[in-house]
């Protein structure tokens, strides 16, 4: 088994598949909990709010099976939604449990500012890119396209990879041993995009 995408009923899976399979990688998209256990690594996608999210997940029963590929070390991209759910909880629209993998709150950008916060918008690294693998090649301030209302603030401050300005500067990407998370779009993202995905793919194998 190769990278399974995870369907759950919300994000723009053929996107993600599609640009994984421009960068060589073997992608099936599925919500099969036997094929996320035989999975070389997994990417969770997503777009919508976190509640229905986390329903969806429950509903079709793999969380138990996502969380224990994680904590086995499986490599993990969780990409825009996706990366949110992966915390404690998100106050958006009322206050809601996540995934608990990554402690730390999902919050909505300030009232002054437009939401969805959406287009082109560059990521700042807190270190050399070259320290994180799944983002070699990329230069800091490089642009990546973003779709949210919503932003992840991770307790522990050392598993923030680069942060965003929009109004406020924001969480856009975290790694934590074998997971990783980007607030962003690498699927629209143009080369940059998939040079990303080239290297996590780089990384499974």
């Amino acid at each position: 088994m190769g990278i399974v995408i995870i369907d759950y009923g919300l994000g723009n899976l053929r996107s993600v598949s599609k640009a994984l399979e421009a960068v060589g990688a073997k992608v099936e998209v599925t919500n099969d909990p036997d094929k996320i256990s035989k999975a070389k690594a997994i990417v969770l996608p997503g777009v919508g709010a976190f509640q229905r999210g986390m329903e969806n997940l429950r509903r079709i029963n793999v969380i138990p099976f996502l969380v224990k590929a994680i904590k086995d070390g499986k490599p993990f991209l969780g990409i825009c939604l996706g990366l949110q759910l992966l915390f404690t909880e998100s106050e958006e629209h009322g206050l809601h449990r996540g995934l608990d993998i990554i402690k730390g709150k999902v919050k909505r950008f300030e009232s002054s500012m437009k939401v969805p916060h959406m287009g082109w918008n560059s990521i700042k690294f807190k270190v050399s890119s070259s320290k994180f693998k799944v983002f070699d090649g990329i230069p800091s301030k490089s642009y990546f396209y973003f779709v949210h209302s919503y932003y992840a603030e991770p307790q522990d401050e050392a598993i923030v990879v680069a942060t965003t300005e929009y109004g406020q500067e924001f969480v856009s990407a975290v790694n934590k041993n074998n997971i990783w998370g980007v607030q962003f779009h690498p699927e629209k993202s143009a080369k940059l995009g998939l040079k990303l995905l080239e290297n996590f793919c780089r990384d499974v194998r």
